[in-house]
């Protein structure tokens, strides 16, 4: 692929319009045009292509916006509605299927797609156009396209609950392309819009480096934090003599702790072990350790490789056997963890 071909992103929402989904209807389409925004300002930062494809799916799935120019695109306002059954299984393969008609000349393109719903399946095989009236069946067709698809396809799903997420797993999405959101609420949707605009942040910034795709787009994970992708960020390791990994023996407050091993505590210089989800501040500097050798990689790059974007976002601690991310701290009485570890920048 020559260096002078573009990068074409193909983005797509395809958003739960069932009756469950009234009460936030408003908030759906603020959040929808909110990352239409993100995207249009990070594609031209990045100098990418972006195209954008909106489904809506209740009682049947109906495309509103094609593969447009994500720098002309039209608020959803006027073409989200709320009412109806939910046809997940069709939305998903209606989506994926019209959108492998796109044409990928001249370019190196890429599809990313999240669905995002508040509830069960329980309206494909009725749907018009659906193309089994099997519910078992249609599972076993979106469960083999997602399995057949390309390298440079990219299929996420936020479903409202963990029966959700199991569901989601039986049809085959990747297990680190599936995040659970809080469907009860107004902030529970803003807040799936930061998981959304994380994980693309995560795609796009992958692209410039040659990433395709990905099956874990909402992980921290092994998949998402190792050797290559490491490498692939530009990340670089610390020198050893510019930091000390002190093991933590009970629960204290983080300056305290620092001055008790023998240190003087200044304001970032101490980073936690992250251990369970938190929101991490938009200036927040992250280190990754591999556990192996105690190698420290720090440097913006590592906010990107976990696809962290310049405003506060929640991010959990996915099991990873071979790293483990720190986040600075800059409060004096942040409470470390017993059996974790603090890494200090001497």
């Amino acid at each position: 692929m020559s260096g002078s071909q573009n990068y074409i992103n193909h983005v797509a929402l395809v958003l739960d319009a069932s009756s469950s989904m009234s009460h936030l209807s408003g908030k759906v389409v603020e959040v929808a045009d909110q990352q239409i925004a993100y995207l249009a300002r990070r594609s031209q930062e990045l100098e990418q292509e972006t195209r954008v494809t909106v489904y809506v799916f209740s009682n049947q799935v109906e495309c509103v916006i094609y593969d447009k120019d994500v720098l002309r695109m039209p608020s959803l306002k006027q073409l989200y509605r709320a009412g109806g059954m939910t046809s997940l299984l069709a939305a998903t393969l209606k989506s994926q299927h019209e959108l492998a008609q796109t044409a990928q000349l001249y370019g190196d393109h890429s599809f990313l797609t999240f669905v995002l719903t508040d509830g069960q399946e329980n309206a494909s095989h009725r749907c018009p156009g659906a193309p089994s009236k099997d519910p078992r069946a249609l599972v076993r067709a979106v469960a083999t396209m997602i399995e057949t698809q390309q390298d440079n396809w990219t299929l996420a799903v936020l479903v409202p609950d963990q029966m959700g997420k199991r569901e989601a797993m039986q049809y085959g999405f990747p297990k680190d392309n599936i995040a659970v959101w809080d469907a009860t609420s107004t902030r529970g949707m803003e807040e799936a819009g930061q998981v959304i605009q994380e994980a693309t942040e995560k795609f796009m910034v992958g692209r410039t480096k040659g990433i395709r795709g990905s099956r874990a787009v909402f992980s921290t994970g092994a998949d998402a934090v190792n050797k290559d992708t490491i490498a692939a960020a530009g990340l670089t390791a610390v020198d050893p003599s510019g930091y000390e990994l002190i093991p933590v023996a009970r629960e204290t407050a983080i300056r305290e702790w620092v001055v008790e091993s023998g240190h003087t505590y200044r304001t970032g210089c101490a980073f936690y072990q992250l251990s369970k989800p938190e929101k991490i501040q938009a200036r927040k500097r992250i280190a990754v350790l591999e556990k192996g050798t105690d190698k420290v990689y720090t440097g913006p790059e590592a906010r990107t490789l976990l696809g962290l974007p310049d405003s506060e976002v929640r991010i959990r601690p996915d099991h990873n056997d071979d790293f483990t991310i720190f986040v600075q701290s800059t409060s004096v009485n942040r409470k470390l963890i017993p059996s974790t570890r603090l890494l200090l920048m001497v």
